[in-house]
């Protein structure tokens, strides 16, 4: 069995920072690849950021955040989401994902996903 838990998500004001955090755990995976989503009220899954570390690291950034966002991997198969600047728009429920293998990798097509963590951007 594959676990994969979000946390740190909570109510921050516009212009604010937040971290996420994403540990996975269970069986050997068959990628060096963890990713982070959000879904809005009303709206589609959307990418965030990926990162891979196999062969060297690799990060990929949704252009709605980049600039703003970086994810990184602080521990076997353990990522933070950094996000700063925040806005109101990146009220969201976000969610994490581990080991991708398909063609769609890393924007989609992950394997195992958390249950979620909820972001709320005041204005």
């Amino acid at each position: 069995q594959v676990q994969v838990v979000e946390s740190g998500g909570g109510l921050v004001q516009a212009g604010g920072s937040l971290r996420l955090s994403c540990a996975a755990s269970g069986r050997t995976f068959r990628s060096y690849v963890m990713g982070w989503f959000r879904q809005a009220p009303g709206k589609g899954r959307e990418f965030v950021a990926a990162i891979s570390w196999n062969g060297g690291i690799s990060t990929y950034y949704g252009d709605s955040v980049k600039g703003r966002f970086t994810i990184s991997r602080v521990a076997k198969n353990t990522v933070y989401l950094q996000m700063n600047s925040l806005k109101p728009e990146d009220t969201a429920v976000y969610y994490c994902a581990a080991d991708c293998v398909k063609r769609l990798c890393p924007y989609d097509d992950y394997d195992y996903w958390g249950q979620g963590t909820q972001v709320t951007v005041s204005s």
